[in-house]
């Protein structure tokens, strides 16, 4: 359902590594807002809530959320180095339309609820 690519899942389990706390695992969902009607979250959390369904991708556990499972089907998240430094990216195949900077999207079936302009 959801795809980590090696490079992404390096980088998440460096920064699982520096959290120190074994109990922690990624969760991964989407909420109404953003520019394009939805926006991406992804963090680390110990606390699982009713509805939320454990995947495993690349040895990492990730949680989604009941809610968010219908976006997210087929989700690749990278990490992309460049000369900026370097950042996670997501690639949605649910996704009509996206922002430009690359955290909000929309879906032909959903618009969600685009936050006010000029926020992202």
């Amino acid at each position: 359902m959801i795809t980590i690519s090696e490079l992404a899942s390096e980088k998440i389990k460096e920064m699982l590594e520096q959290e120190a706390s074994p109990d922690l695992f990624l969760r991964v969902g989407v909420k109404e807002g953003g520019c394009s009607g939805f926006s991406y979250g992804m963090g680390f959390d110990d606390e699982l809530n009713e509805g939320d369904q454990a995947l495993e991708a690349q040895g990492l556990k990730v949680i989604v959320d009941n809610d968010s499972i219908k976006y997210l089907r087929g989700l690749v998240i990278d990490y992309k180095e460049s000369a900026m430094g370097g950042g996670f990216t997501i690639e949605n195949p649910n996704a009509s339309a996206t922002c430009g900077c690359g955290s909000s999207f929309r879906t032909a079936a959903d618009a969600g609820k685009p936050a006010e302009a000029g926020e992202c």
